[in-house]
Formats: C-alpha cells, structure tokens, sequence
C-alpha cells in the first residue's frame, strides 16, 4: 500500500500475534499504526458505496458481475469522482474470500494468473491489483489518465453498504413476520437479500425511500391482529 500511495488499511478479525508484528513494517509505520480494526467485514465496509472482492475463477462461482482487473479502474475512478467510497477487499493468505465476504461485495475482479498456477501470494495479489488503480484510476495532478477512464460521472450518491445493511434487516424482518420462509431458509435468504440489494445499485436517495417503504409495511403488519392475519390453506 505504502509503495503505491494507498493509506486507509481496516484489517477484519487479525490473528493477533501476526497483526502486532505486522505493525513494525518497514518503511510503512504511519500506515499500519492508524489502520482500522474492525470485528466484522460489514463494519470495515459500511461507509463503502463499491465494495470490489478480489481472487481467482478457478474454485469459485461468483455470484456478483466478474470484473477483469484492467477493466476494474474505469469503475472505480467513476465512483471516486462522483464523491463515492471505495473498498478492494482481500481475504487470507490461505482460503481468500468466503462465499459469505463475497455477499457484501458489488463486483468480484479476477486478477489474470496463468491456468497453472493460479493463487497468488496476498502480498503479490495486493501490489498488482493497487498498481493497476494507482496508474489509471487515483486522482493525481500525474495522471491524465483519470479524467479519460471517468467518462461522464453520475451526480447520483450510491447508497453506502451499511445502509444497504440496514435496509436488508429491515425486509429481513418484514419477510419474517410474512412467514415468508421456514426458519432453516432464513440464513440463505438473508444471503441472497445481500447481493440482491448491491446488483440493484441503488441510490442514496431510493434506499431512504425503500427503507420507510419497508418500516411503513411493518409497522402496519405488527398492528394486525394474529386472527385477522391471512392464513396458507392446508
């Protein structure tokens, strides 16, 4: 990060030991003394408006668009210049991203490996994907580049993940005082809800409307009488 002028780290659940001795990086103590640590990814990424997961195609199915990495920078200087947030997201060293990391994730961008090796080192995978984005997509007074890959930015403020968060809870809830689902489905709803929200892309503005939309049919649900409530036919 320190080689390619990246400074906001948030490191989610570090193993302690190797997270303290990680902090006496050289050439990067500034950097890794002000990283975040956050309990969970939803916190780490709820004041994101594009969450990008990173790894590779072969022992995954993404269930996001697949974004190849030289294809990733138009996107996120887009989204930087309409005063967006961004967050590139790396899993472990050893597994990479969880189906579940992915679910809070807008896009998945596949770095290009050859077929017969295709993991990377964390490491590596980091400076490859934060030179790609330090070159053609960070605003600098040395990048032209920028102002061509932005094409016509959007004045449109995306919503940011913890209000896509708060607005799943929401129907969540809704969907269960429906009896929407038998309690066992309700993890994988929840999970399809989340990716459901992020493939909408939708604004600021709609996920205020939709959230009240929501909370209005709630509320009116709780006041119903269980008697008066609509019962499946046998």
């Amino acid at each position: 990060m320190a080689n390619f002028g990246f400074q906001r780290l948030s490191v989610v659940a570090p193993f302690a030991p190797m997270w303290r001795q990680a902090r006496s990086a050289v050439g990067a103590p500034e950097l890794m003394l002000s990283a975040v640590e956050s309990v969970t990814l939803a916190e780490a990424v709820a004041d994101c408006t594009l969450v990008v997961g990173t790894g590779t195609l072969t022992y995954r199915k993404p269930e996001q668009p697949v974004v190849a990495l030289p294809d990733l920078a138009p996107l996120v200087a887009r989204e930087l210049a309409r005063g967006g947030r961004v967050a590139v997201v790396f899993g472990s060293e050893k597994h990479g991203l969880t189906r579940d990391d992915l679910s809070w994730c807008h896009l998945f961008v596949e770095i290009p490996t050859d077929p017969r090796q295709p993991s990377m080192n964390l490491g590596q995978a980091v400076a490859v994907c934060l030179y790609e984005l330090a070159v053609h997509a960070v605003p600098t007074t040395e990048s032209p580049s920028v102002e061509s890959a932005t094409l016509i930015p959007s004045t449109t403020s995306a919503a940011p993940s913890g209000r896509l968060e708060l607005l799943a809870g929401v129907i969540e809830e809704a969907m269960q005082a429906a009896d929407y689902s038998p309690r066992g489905m309700q993890p994988a709803n929840r999970h399809d809800l989340r990716l459901l929200l992020r493939r909408l892309a939708l604004s600021a503005h709609d996920t205020r409307r939709i959230l009240g939309l929501f909370r209005r049919i709630l509320w009116r649900m709780k006041r119903i009488p269980p008697a008066a409530q609509p019962q499946d036919s046998a």
